[in-house]
């Protein structure tokens, strides 16, 4: 099987249709079908069924799709392990991270790295989505969950801890809330469920119970811009809510810990460029 035509082919089988898979590939629709009309026939075999609706495999194209996934791996571990003996400190470096892990941690580390070795050029994600190493979606994830894959190697970068926050104004207007009641009468500002099901129920320990769900946000940058309009009160990193003049922490002995977990494959680990934005990294979290 050919990797090319089987790189296609797998495009098409994931995304359904000949625009999309096009686009994904960054080529044009009549590629994708000349590519595809290869494969099937090289294989003899038809592999889609050609609908209104788009591309559905056939029996021979489930056949195929796994066999083209494990040349997929099979080319991406090459590549990463041609990486792994990589000991220029120049070229990309793919970062993924949390909106709030980069602006308040890693963009000073990534500032002083640009200082020692300007031709590193790090492309940098933030989302709250865990980012797949192993299919090259990174180069290093910062995260606050440790993987359990065995390809993955997990550096624990700090223990840090949430509080509760809200603004001035919030508290002048409506008060503190009374602890063990659920947040009565308050409003609050949380995650959207679906990425953070372990705090749609609570803040800081304390049942939410009771409150109003003013706000619901998908990452924690509009969570803390939210708090700080005197939308509700929110769960908020210490240093993210410390650092915010127009907020007060709301029952200061409470506090919730989290870990931030550094994560890069392991055949990546003896990369110059990538151990050089590891160490920074490591080396910002160490000082702060």
């Amino acid at each position: 099987m050919d990797w090319d035509n089987a790189r296609v082919f797998l495009a098409l089988y994931r995304k359904g249709t000949l625009r999309a898979a096009a686009e994904q590939l960054e080529i044009d629709q009549a590629t994708v079908g000349r590519r595809l009309a290869a494969m099937e026939k090289s294989l003899a075999a038809r592999l889609f069924l050609r609908t209104p609706s788009g591309y559905v495999p056939t029996p021979a194209g489930e056949l195929a799709a796994g066999a083209a996934e494990r040349m997929e791996q099979g080319a991406e571990q090459l590549l990463r392990q041609m990486q792994g003996i990589d000991e220029r400190l120049c070229g990309v470096v793919r970062l993924a991270a949390t909106d709030s892990a980069a602006r308040h941690h890693l963009i000073p580390a990534l500032q002083k790295l640009r200082e020692a070795h300007p031709n590193i050029r790090v492309v940098l994600s933030t989302s709250t989505q865990i980012t797949n190493l192993t299919k090259r979606e990174a180069d290093i994830a910062v995260r606050t969950v440790r993987p359990d894959s065995p390809d993955l190697i997990a550096r624990h970068l700090k223990r840090l801890h949430t509080g509760i926050y809200a603004s001035k104004a919030y508290v002048k207007k409506r008060g503190l809330p009374e602890p063990g009641s659920a947040l009565k009468g308050h409003d609050v500002v949380a995650y959207q469920r679906a990425l953070a099901p372990h705090m749609a129920d609570q803040v800081c320990g304390e049942s939410s119970a009771n409150a109003n769900v003013a706000m619901e946000v998908s990452n924690g940058l509009m969570l803390a811009e939210c708090v700080l309009a005197g939308m509700g009160l929110g769960e908020l990193p210490e240093h993210v809510g410390d650092s915010m003049p127009g907020l007060v922490r709301i029952w200061p002995e409470r506090n919730a810990p989290y870990d931030m977990w550094l994560v890069l494959h392991s055949d990546l680990n003896r990369t110059a460029r990538v151990r050089a934005v590891a160490d920074a990294i490591i080396a910002a979290y160490e000082a702060a």
